[in-house]
């Protein structure tokens, strides 16, 4: 990771909360899924894929100042990547299409 010895052990502290905060995502999307029917919880099996995806992105972020600037507080910055994502959409609307 890149930055000064400072920003680095700010940003590792960060980066182990925000990995927190997707499992967290992660738990209560799975936690949901055991209560629906097969159709939805494919879809939300999906959810978790996008939500792996964003994972993989976010931490792979070498630069301190990345995770200093944007996770520094988490507010909901997880659900906002997913809910913002055409994939998420569109597994919404068929949702909401179906009987």
């Amino acid at each position: 990771m890149t930055g000064t010895p400072n920003q680095l052990e700010m940003a590792e502290l960060i980066r182990t909360r925000v990995d927190a905060e997707f499992d967290r995502v992660a738990a209560a999307f799975r936690s949901v899924s055991e209560k629906q029917s097969l159709e939805k919880r494919a879809g939300t099996e999906a959810i978790l894929v996008i939500l792996e995806e964003f994972r993989a992105t976010v931490m792979s972020r070498q630069e301190a100042g990345y995770f200093i600037k944007n996770w520094n507080e988490i507010t909901g910055q997880v659900r906002q990547m997913i809910f913002k994502d055409a994939r998420y959409k569109e597994i919404k609307a068929r949702w909401a299409a179906a009987p």
